[in-house]
């Protein structure tokens, strides 16, 4: 076997192309790596490379391998293995997922028309993953890009009253489990044991409450504004803006504003003391994201890592077979 090549400069790899960013203009998002040759061991050239490529991501906030020759659902196991280690298991699920092969899921099962807004994988939970990756099987016929905002951007671009407002109070999110609708309760703590469900709320800083026969409504309280655990950076991470009722487009909330007591929806996000967040509050976090949202389209055997403090990311309708691969990595928190 070739030795595998390095990240050490430019004119050292002959075989990878590193696409980097103008004087004076604003990084790439993502930053890409683009094989220009056959028979690269990719997993082998990321292990040997892993600490450049990591500085990549954190400067960055996603690196996107292209060109590469992946191996499959195992190969991309692999790349996920090389750079950071064993993948996680998707728990206190808020989306669909299906298992692919171990701890390899599709990503979120939603209909292809529907959009799935910018957030943080798991950034309404004690413990998430810092690092995610995304492996493309099957590129969609149109559409379907997994978008990227830098959080360090969406921060910034945030009003200060608004930002200082949730720096000072955090936020909160109520999860009502409801049969018929949505993730049952099941499926998300990946159990049918309730005291299992409140042995781990009770570790993860969540309120359990069981309402009639079959229902469960979850509330935490979590931290706005977080510091990269590597960068030290200030970053906007949380799900307040993607699990808050009108972030579900106008037609859709206003039927579950019909349906649903405030206290009843499926899901919904306030002030960290319970206060209720101005539907003009959200509208501008948003605005937010949008401004700081890139995008790009797939090709078949792409990877992207991103990191997951760094960068929110989302999902483009669609049509045709689009197929990706997800893995979550590296388990952090606040502590």
């Amino acid at each position: 076997m070739t030795r595998p090549p390095t990240l050490d400069g430019v004119n050292a790899i002959p075989s990878v192309h590193l696409k980097s960013a103008a004087p004076d203009t604003e990084p790439p998002l993502p930053y890409v790596i683009s094989a220009t040759s056959t028979g690269i061991e990719t997993a082998d050239f990321l292990a040997a490379s892993r600490d450049t490529i990591r500085q990549r991501l954190h400067e960055h906030g996603a690196v996107l391998l292209r060109g590469f020759d992946i191996g499959g659902v195992d190969g991309f196991d692999r790349v996920v293995r090389a750079v950071s280690g064993t993948p996680l298991n998707y728990a206190e699920r808020s989306s669909p997922r299906s298992a692919i092969k171990g701890r390899i899921y599709t990503s979120t099962d939603y209909p292809p028309s529907e959009e799935i807004f910018l957030h943080n994988e798991n950034s309404y939970q004690a413990i998430w993953p810092l690092t995610l990756f995304f492996y493309c099987i099957t590129p969609p016929d149109t559409r379907g890009a997994t978008p990227l905002a830098d959080t360090r951007r969406v921060l910034r671009s945030i009003d200060p009253a608004v930002r200082e407002e949730f720096a000072r109070r955090g936020w909160t999110v109520v999860r009502n489990f409801t049969d018929g609708l949505g993730v049952p309760w099941q499926q998300a703590f990946n159990t049918e044991d309730r005291s299992e469900v409140e042995a781990y709320c009770a570790r993860t800083g969540v309120k359990a409450e069981w309402i009639g026969r079959s229902g469960l409504r979850t509330t935490a309280h979590r931290v706005a504004v977080h510091e990269h655990p590597v960068t030290g950076e200030a970053v906007w991470f949380n799900h307040l803006t993607f699990f808050h009722v009108t972030t579900l487009g106008e037609e859709d909330c206003e039927g579950l504003r019909e349906m649903f007591d405030e206290a009843d929806l499926p899901t919904n996000t306030y002030y960290g003391d319970g206060g209720r967040v101005p539907d003009e509050v959200t509208a501008h976090l948003r605005d937010c994201y949008r401004a700081a949202q890139r995008r790009f389209d797939w090709q078949r055997e792409d990877v992207l890592l991103v990191d997951n403090m760094l960068s929110a990311h989302g999902r483009e309708p669609f049509t045709g077979p689009r197929r990706i691969a997800v893995a979550m990595a590296e388990p952090s928190s606040r502590s």
